[in-house]
């Protein structure tokens, strides 16, 4: 009798740590894609949809304007049409308007300058105060994203967050992340909620 109770005991416990620990697996499973955050985005910044630029052709302000990123990956400048943006730099983008408006002979020497005036957002989810799409800014990190999103909640684990990330070409795939991780555009921070 006396060994049937400490056997039940003992498997009591066993449960109680399976469920236990499986209430902390969900932040760091490996089978669910957690990975160390790829290496910093470095060299010069590429445009993707959603970001919003301003062009400005010298001599010719029926060119000029500003333009957002669509989803085909273009920006529409009228008389032009669409020119390709995706995954090219401002300097790029330069260069390719430039061929666009010899090509059209709107000018022979085209000189115009680039430059973003809009990033595409990030986005904040979980436990934070109140989450959404917020702008990105160059040096974002990810506490300060949640800073933006009205900060963590009273249930929110502080130290370790999701990031959803999409390399160009191809599919988002998550990362664990510290508070001071550098968030890129388009990603998704996602604030996990604390097991009691």
């Amino acid at each position: 009798m006396a060994a049937e109770r400490a056997s039940g005991r003992r498997g009591r416990r066993s449960v109680l740590a399976l469920v236990l620990a499986a209430g902390a697996l969900p932040a760091c499973d490996p089978a669910r894609g957690f990975l160390p955050l790829p290496p910093a985005a470095t060299g010069p910044y590429r445009l993707a949809a959603g970001d919003e630029v301003r062009v400005t052709v010298f001599e010719e302000a029926r060119l000029s304007g500003t333009f957002r990123v669509g989803d085909a990956g273009a920006i529409s400048i009228p008389l032009l049409g669409p020119v390709p943006a995706t995954g090219l730099t401002v300097s790029a983008l330069r260069e390719e308007i430039d061929r666009e408006i010899k090509r059209r002979g709107f000018l022979d020497e085209p000189r115009t300058a680039v430059e973003v005036v809009a990033y595409r957002s990030v986005f904040v989810l979980g436990e934070v105060e109140r989450g959404g799409a917020f702008a990105w800014q160059p040096g974002l990190t990810a506490l300060a994203a949640v800073a933006l999103a009205g900060g963590f909640s009273p249930r929110a684990v502080r130290d370790r967050l999701v990031i959803q990330r999409a390399a160009e070409g191809e599919a988002r795939r998550e990362y664990l992340a510290g508070r001071d991780a550098v968030l890129e555009p388009g990603d998704v921070l996602t604030v996990l909620e604390r097991r009691f």
